[in-house]
């Protein structure tokens, strides 16, 4: 039994540490997963409500893990992980899919996705207080002017006037960023996959009851749409999107994978003329050419 263990607990050394180029290619697949969640989401409450869609997100997700872990026989992570991962599972996996599910009752997806855009750099604030990291001035100059251009489009997008959606958008980028923040730093220790799959699991004891609950007081309509996104959202996002993206973060470091999701809220706005017939405005394009500017100044700054 002792052979056996040792077996197991070899791949986590040596499995978190990717080659930076790969890294790269690893957090660029998890950004165009995110990328779909807030179509998805749209597409989702078209079905469910908003309580019920979370939930039953989580649940699905949940399994999903957990049916991996069980398949792989791996075994539950040392008792010093366990607060790290509820913060993953209260930020990323409970609070971040509750808040901005909230918000796009009543905001479109372009207008959530730009608010939460300032994403980036709120990870990279949470990462330098949680884990030390001092990135050079000029990576936070270039964070900071990729971050001005996504404020200054929400503005223009939302006539300079700030909603209860967006009150909702800021509390999901402060949770988001811990949760992000804590699971990269214990992918470094600990396959990325595994860090999403145990904060999924340790979530699960809240969200089978709230599913119960929220399904009484909300109804279903089982439409293509609602169950399409409440699949995408349960597995691409929740599973496959989390899994690559720490993966990535444990390779090239938080800040500068976090600088990656600049390119977010544009890709979602592409997504949403194309799967949601949302009409883009003139400041997107040039919205588009600063952020990508800034990524590519952010990634070759050295901390």
């Amino acid at each position: 039994m002792r052979a056996q263990s040792s077996a197991i607990a070899a791949p986590s050394i040596t499995v978190t540490a990717p080659r930076p180029g790969l890294g790269t290619v690893l957090a660029v697949l998890g950004v165009l997963a995110f990328s779909l969640t807030f179509p998805a989401t749209a597409w989702g409450l078209e079905g469910f409500g908003p309580w019920s869609l979370v939930a039953l997100r989580n649940v699905l997700a949940s399994l999903i893990a957990g049916a991996g872990l069980l398949a792989l026989r791996i075994r539950p992570p040392a008792r010093a992980h366990w607060p790290g991962l509820a913060v993953v599972a209260a930020g990323v996996v409970l609070g971040y899919p509750i808040l901005t599910t909230l918000a796009l009752r009543t905001s479109t997806t372009a207008h959530a996705a730009v608010v939460v855009g300032l994403l980036p750099l709120t990870t990279a604030l949470f990462s330098a207080l949680r884990v030390g990291s001092r990135p050079s001035r000029t990576f936070w100059a270039a964070a900071l002017a990729g971050a001005a251009a996504v404020v200054a489009f929400t503005v223009q997008q939302s006539g300079g006037a700030l909603t209860v959606s967006d009150a909702y958008l800021f509390a999901a980028l402060l949770v988001c960023a811990a949760g992000y923040t804590e699971g990269g730093r214990l992918a470094r220790v600990m396959p990325g996959w595994q860090v999403v799959s145990w904060a999924l699991v340790l979530s699960l004891p809240l969200a089978v009851p709230a599913v119960a609950v929220a399904l009484t007081y909300e109804p279903v309509s089982l439409t293509a749409h609602g169950v399409t996104g409440l699949l995408w959202v349960a597995a691409g996002s929740q599973c496959l999107g989390l899994v690559v993206w720490y993966r990535g973060m444990a390779a090239i470091g938080v800040p500068k994978a976090s600088q990656l999701q600049l390119a977010q809220p544009l890709l979602t706005l592409v997504w949403s003329v194309l799967l949601l017939g949302e009409h883009l405005t003139v400041a997107a394009p040039l919205t588009a050419v600063a952020v990508l500017v800034c990524i590519a100044v952010t990634q070759r700054a050295r901390g």
